[in-house]
């Protein structure tokens, strides 16, 4: 399971590809057993966050990610751009109704937990657990329409 424990972007270099620069940043998070850093690409005016490398970069600690990060010598940098590139999300619509409903059955587990530990009411909990219902069966509704759409970048 992973946790929160994410490390702001630091910045570990730049790299110039077919003519155009790119900030290379890495995203670290700790998932409980090690730490992990992904490589993001951000040409300068872009407004995004970038594009992230699907590679991670494991380590036992933040600096040791950092480190073999700012090893990287440009011709790698510019192959997990490639990388990045080739594997860049194409489906975004049906990622993020995937997403809602992973947050919608946390939620629901949240609830649910709360209610047996005798946090909320059964009759709060019951309310909260019908309009979680529903609002699952929208997003399921939708799904129809996401699959298979390339969204427009």
């Amino acid at each position: 399971m992973q946790k929160s424990d994410e490390t702001p972007q630091p910045q570990i270099g730049s790299v110039a590809i077919n003519g155009r620069h790119y900030t290379v940043s890495v995203l670290i998070s700790y998932d409980g057993v090690e730490y992990a850093g992904r490589l993001w690409f951000a040409e300068d005016d872009w407004e995004d966050s970038g594009i992230p490398d699907r590679g991670l970069i494991p380590g036992r600690s933040k600096q040791e990610v950092l480190d073999y990060a700012r090893r990287l010598s440009p011709s790698d940098l510019t192959a997990r751009y490639r990388r990045a590139v080739a594997n860049k999300r194409r489906y975004l619509a049906l990622r993020n109704a995937t997403e809602e409903m992973l947050r919608k059955i946390r939620y629901l587990n949240q609830v649910a937990v709360s209610m047996h530990a005798g946090l909320i009411d059964l009759d709060g909990a019951a309310q909260e657990i019908d309009v979680t219902e529903q609002q699952m069966h929208e997003i399921v509704k939708r799904l129809r329409d996401a699959a298979g759409e390339e969204s427009r970048a």
